[in-house]
């Protein structure tokens, strides 16, 4: 179907790729309209009926988004920003430049612009900043005949119905209660006596990350959002807690990547913003590897007298970097996922310094083969460096293991302890251990 479409504006067609469009969903639209060149991409637009282009222009990127608004007259983005939900409206805002922002606004209704002016003034990646108002609410001395006259009445322009809100006077919330509740009840059953009172939500400062596991603890689809006095201000629902785990899981990996997090994508990401995002870490990096340059000038006497341990000094380094990245991305998931707490460090380190016995005694076992019966070393040559291996297996391990605690505690990022700074502490104590234990072994 979409090939169809496709070939059909190629084509010139606009109307029958019309017909074959509007039987689509509209992320694959959005998807389809990515594809097309600008002019056919307006062309086309233009004709999809208000609701389809609406749900349309909430999916597709923020370059296209930008395009739109720019080609369309004032009265077709006053139907955009109108049938667009609040927080749709709010991430569409922020992603646009200064022009773009004051044309929408200037052609968005006094209330609205209030709303979205109040949302914007909540800290970024806060409940406040990405929740919606877009929900329904009742009160306790209903009747579920009046509730669900009233979802009726108000429901088309809310974002879910699925869930209802109980609120007092004072707009304190006090129950909730789900659609499906309503329906299998009698119409004269008052709502207080079937709302759900035992109530999960989240303050309107709470952090993102915070609210996505929160949201998967319990197993929810939508939450409420409620102020410092529980008075309900919105709800944030699964779709925006998806795109949360997306930005929070890319952010997590550029940091494990020693780069500066970034929210645009990979193609269109400048150079030099690119390079920015990478160097600095990569430079204090280089720098913090000069401290293994000057443990290495340390025992220059060590390795003159025995030139075959420069030759070991990689497979030392690569193992004991691998072998602490492994535990750090696995501590690091744990802590993400609320599958290990702060408390657990020393479960953590007692469980790390088991399993590192266990592969480094592996590795030091065939390395001793390779090296000794194989490659036929000095037996001292040999135990030197299957020693050292075993060693910085361990330390390693423990340390990868660490790190990531370490900085949660310190109200840090985990995934900043990654493989790049792991690797720089590993193999500073990688080579003082093997010239330590070289200098004992060989009496050099």
């Amino acid at each position: 179907m979409i090939k169809r479409a496709i070939d059909l504006i190629e084509e010139g067609r606009f109307t029958e790729a019309r017909s074959e469009i509007l039987e689509m969903n509209a992320v694959d639209i959005a998807d389809l309209f990515e594809g097309l060149d600008t002019e056919k991409l307006l062309v086309m637009f233009r004709l999809l009926p208000k609701e389809t282009a609406v749900d349309v222009f909430s999916y597709i990127s923020s370059d296209l988004q930008e395009y739109i608004i720019e080609a369309i007259a004032d009265n077709e983005i006053q139907t955009i920003v109108d049938e667009l939900f609040l927080d749709d409206t709010v991430d569409l805002l922020e992603e646009m430049p200064a022009n773009i922002v004051k044309r929408i606004l200037k052609n968005t209704s006094k209330d609205k612009r209030d709303l979205i002016n109040h949302f914007l003034k909540y800290p970024e990646n806060s409940a406040g900043s990405i929740m919606t108002i877009e929900y329904v609410d009742l009160k306790k001395e209903m009747t579920v005949r009046e509730a669900l006259t009233n979802i009726k009445k108000v429901g088309v322009d809310k974002e879910t119905i699925n869930t209802c809100y109980v609120i007092n006077k004072n707009r304190k919330l006090e129950g909730i209660v789900s659609l499906r509740k309503l329906i299998i009840n009698e119409e004269d059953i008052v709502i207080k006596d079937i709302m759900q009172t035992n109530i999960i939500s989240i303050n309107t400062h709470m952090d993102q990350e915070e609210i996505a596991s929160i949201i998967k603890k319990y197993d929810l689809l939508v939450v409420p959002v409620v102020d410092t006095e529980d008075r309900l201000v919105g709800i944030i629902t699964i779709d925006d807690v998806v795109d949360i785990i997306e930005q929070e899981n890319t952010e997590d990996f550029q940091k494990m990547a020693a780069m500066h997090p970034s929210d645009e994508e990979y193609l269109k990401t400048g150079i030099f913003t690119s390079a920015k995002h990478r160097v600095i870490w990569l430079l204090v990096l280089m720098i913090s590897a000069t401290i293994t340059g000057n443990i290495i000038k340390q025992y220059n006497d060590i390795l003159q007298s025995v030139v075959l341990l420069a030759a070991f000094i990689p497979m030392l380094m690569d193992t004991g970097g691998n072998s602490g990245s492994q535990s750090a991305t696995l501590v690091i998931r744990g802590l993400a996922l609320d599958e290990i707490q702060l408390k657990d460090v020393w479960k953590v380190l007692w469980k790390e310094f088991r399993v590192s016995i266990v592969v480094g005694f592996v590795l030091a076992g065939v390395n001793f083969i390779r090296i000794y019966y194989l490659e036929r070393t000095d037996l001292y040559v040999a135990i030197t460096v299957c020693l050292s291996l075993f060693i910085t297996v361990i330390t390693a391990k423990l340390v990868g293991g660490i790190l990531p605690i370490i900085a949660k505690k310190m109200k840090l990022d985990p995934a900043i302890m990654a493989s790049p700074l792991i690797t720089t502490i590993v193999d500073a104590v990688a080579l003082i251990t093997y010239f330590g234990i070289a200098t004992v072994l060989l009496n050099i």
